[in-house]
Parts: C-alpha cells; sequence; structure tokens
C-alpha cells in the first residue's frame, strides 16, 4: 500500500486482473475472433461473389480508383499502383454490419432469457375470509 492508504499502480492492476469480469472478457475477445473469421469468410466467399454477380461479375473486393497506374515486372507481378480500395473497405463494413447484427441478436437473447429468470411465477392469492372459515369448520369436524 501506499502511504496514504490507497493502492498503488500494481495493487490496482493485480485486482481488476482477479476480477471475474477481466476472465469473462477475454473468452469474449477469442471467441469474438473466431467469430470474425467466420463473417469474414461469409462475406468474402458467399456475400460478395453474389454481389458481384449482380454488378456483372466484376469481382467486388477488386474494386479500386486507381490514382496512379502500376508496371508489370519481369514476373509479372504488379508494382507501383497507388490505389484506393475501396472495394475492400465495403467488404470491411459488410463483415462489420454482420458481426454486429449477430452480437445484437446474442445480446438480445441473453436479455430474454435473464427477463425470464427473473419473472417469477406470481404467489398464490390469499384465500378469502370465507375460505378461512370453511377451512376451520372442515378441521374441526376432523378433530370430532
Amino acid at each position: 500500500m501506499a502511504k496514504d492508504g490507497k493502492k498503488g499502480f500494481w495493487g490496482e492492476f493485480k485486482e481488476f486482473v482477479a476480477r471475474g469480469n477481466v476472465v469473462d472478457m477475454a473468452v469474449g475477445v477469442i471467441i469474438g475472433g473466431a467469430f470474425k473469421a467466420i463473417a469474414d469468410s461469409l462475406v468474402n466467399d458467399i456475400i460478395m461473389p453474389l454481389v458481384s454477380l449482380l454488378t456483372g461479375g466484376v469481382d467486388f473486393s477488386a474494386w479500386k480508383w486507381v490514382l496512379r497506374a502500376g508496371t508489370l515486372n519481369e514476373a509479372g507481378e504488379l508494382t507501383g499502383e497507388v490505389a484506393v480500395n475501396y472495394g475492400m473497405l465495403l467488404s470491411a463494413v459488410l463483415s462489420f454490419l454482420i458481426v454486429a447484427f449477430a452480437i445484437f441478436c446474442m445480446v438480445k437473447a441473453l436479455n430474454r432469457l435473464h427477463r425470464k429468470r427473473e419473472e417469477a411465477p406470481p404467489a398464490p392469492p390469499e384465500p378469502s375470509a370465507e375460505e378461512k372459515l370453511l377451512a376451520e369448520i372442515r378441521d374441526l369436524l376432523k378433530t370430532r
């Protein structure tokens, strides 16, 4: 502890890491990374080819605005080209929207599950005065 009674930097860090939320967050980040790979594959391998088909067979991810044309070297590779690859940006935006939609659906389902847990069934209504009186008469008749 520091001289003024507060925890030092490393003490606060140790307390932060020891919380369960940090572990949950780490698991979420790892699963999110794996899910992003699936979403990227969905965008690049399924959705973008369909969009390219609708746009006349143009490779959507290859859409670009060439600022300076490149040249082909001896190996047949394009060198020196300067271009704005807006097709790749659109692909990344679509991938983000898919991931965001999936996370939204997951959070919505979890919230619904939590609401169902919190909603306890209502307690049965209290018996009326007549029912209580009849129960007492019944109990007295049983004892005779």
